[in-house]
């Protein structure tokens, strides 16, 4: 979805939430349900919704996997506010330390991983298992280079078996933040203006987040 302000153009890369979508395997599934509805004669329409914090576009906090870590509601507002870089990435099975090095990442930077998850696993509510994802050996690059931001395409940035709990460890054990679900398909890479802001839940492992995205024309932070 665009939004669009004389020249600029505001666009949305999150996931819409919606009943039935696809979710996490172990995750229950989502649930919204018009409890009051103006169409039933009700006073007004009020909605109830049962998911997790991690459905959808959503940021996990260092406490999802780190003891005594930062909840979502500790979270600076500069980790997601501010300069991003889009990295397209080819490898169609998973995102390697090889390719990240090609792209000369910096330290402090926002990144935005762009793979065949955004064209392809979003076309279905359900659950897409071979989705790309990243590799331990990049999470260690990425903590090396001392990134800011991590974001991802699908549900998770680590993978459905394997390394996915090392790999959330040692991203949020090195003080980066994770942004997953997003939607990149129609999204270039570049640098662009970034706001990402999760639901203020105390205390939480993680919320559910609105992720919209500019074009930028300099590579400021």
């Amino acid at each position: 979805m665009i939004s669009k302000t004389g020249s600029n153009e505001w666009i949305d890369i999150s996931i819409p939430l919606k009943r039935g979508m696809v979710h996490w395997p172990d995750d229950p599934p989502v649930r919204i349900d018009r409890i009051l509805d103006l169409d039933r004669g009700d006073p007004c329409s009020v909605s109830m919704i049962a998911m997790t914090a991690h459905t959808g576009t959503h940021i996990d906090a260092p406490l999802h996997y780190i003891r005594d870590g930062q909840g979502i509601d500790d979270m600076p507002f500069e980790t997601t506010i501010g300069m991003a870089r889009v990295i397209e990435i080819f490898d169609e099975g998973s995102i390697k330390k090889e390719e990240l090095i090609t792209h000369h990442i910096d330290h402090g930077e926002r990144i935005l991983l762009k793979t065949k998850n955004s064209s392809r696993c979003w076309k279905s509510d359900r659950f897409v298992k071979d989705f790309v994802y990243l590799t331990q050996d990049a999470a260690r690059f990425l903590a090396d280079r001392k990134i800011r931001t991590i974001g991802i395409d699908y549900l998770s940035v680590g993978g459905l078996e394997g390394e996915g709990i090392e790999t959330h460890w040692t991203l949020l054990k090195s003080g980066i933040w994770i942004i997953e679900g997003l939607d990149l398909s129609g999204i270039d890479s570049g640098m662009y203006h970034l706001i990402c802001l999760p639901i203020r839940i105390e205390k939480s492992d993680g919320a559910p987040a609105r992720a919209i995205v500019k074009k930028a024309s300099c590579r400021n932070t």
